[in-house]
């Protein structure tokens, strides 16, 4: 067998074997790396590397080792959950750094920090003064992580007893001039309604829009494929057939949402007689 095609096999069955380990192993590997998950994930970054190449390994052989070095994180970490003295041993623990101002030099010799490492540490933070922190903690992973004192922190409405209107994550609505039917109907809007939204901000038609969403309080930001259309400048003519699509839109959502039979055929017959103004007005506002 030519040694490209071996080569190709061996790489394969490297890169199926790593990609399904890591999903195995998951975020953690990645994400908040301890000094034993970084051995680990050189160790088999380079077993794999070697496997791939090295014709004197054998392909058993390098797959059997990838996968005793991607059980052992997962039952270290299984023993880990169990115990917190094994936990200890292989994760090590947390330090403090700085207590009530004050920098714990011994804390800091125990860590093989410096000075000048734990303010740049603060300063990647935001913080400048070591004054300004009540406890600094230097986590497994090499993070630092800061509590600031009380009169140092930044003032918050739940800090001043101001209430305010709870606010949910985004929808999107618009994708690569497409909407995505399946927000809409979530959310209860219209097409109309979503025209008329994209209309005030410039757009003459879906297809112009990029990239669109809602969020909570039905604040609806528009970002457009061309650079010229001015989010700031609308015509009056366009922007009133907007609004009297979205008020047509909402006159037949209330109409559907509405248990009140007098109140239901209200919302429909006015959501009509407006329809019947804008099919005739419509081509004048363009």
């Amino acid at each position: 067998m030519p040694e490209i095609v071996l080569i190709l096999i061996r790489s394969i069955a490297a890169f199926f074997l790593l990609f399904f380990m890591a999903r195995v192993m998951g975020k953690k590997q990645i994400s908040q790396l301890t000094f034993f998950d970084y051995c680990v994930g050189i160790t088999i970054g380079s077993i794999a590397a070697t496997m791939s190449v090295d014709q004197n390994v054998k392909i058993v052989n390098g797959l059997v080792s990838l996968t005793i070095w991607g059980i052992f994180p997962i039952i270290l970490a299984y023993f880990g959950m169990k115990s917190m003295i094994f936990s200890k041993i292989t994760d090590g623990k947390a330090t403090i750094l700085i207590r009530d101002g004050e920098v714990l030099d011994k804390n800091l010799k125990k860590n093989l920090l410096t000075i000048n490492e734990l303010l740049m540490l603060l300063r990647e933070k935001g913080t400048f003064k070591v004054s300004d922190v009540e406890m600094a903690v230097f986590e497994t992973n090499g993070e630092l992580s800061i509590m600031l004192k009380t009169d140092q922190q930044p003032v918050t409405p739940k800090t001043l007893g101001i209430t305010l209107e709870k606010e949910h994550g985004p929808t999107v609505l618009i994708i690569d001039g497409k909407i995505l039917k399946k927000s809409m109907e979530d959310l209860g809007y219209s097409k109309e309604w979503l025209e008329g939204e994209i209309e005030k901000q410039g757009a003459k038609s879906i297809k112009d829009v990029f990239f669109a969403q809602i969020d909570s309080l039905g604040n609806v930001y528009v970002d457009l494929y061309e650079d010229e259309y001015s989010k700031s400048v609308v015509e009056e003519r366009p922007l009133l057939a907007a609004t009297l699509k979205k008020v047509q839109a909402d006159l037949e959502g209330f109409s559907l949402e509405t248990d009140n039979p007098e109140a239901k055929k209200l919302y429909a017959e006015q959501a009509s007689e407006l329809q019947k103004t804008l099919d005739t007005i419509l081509p004048y506002l363009k």
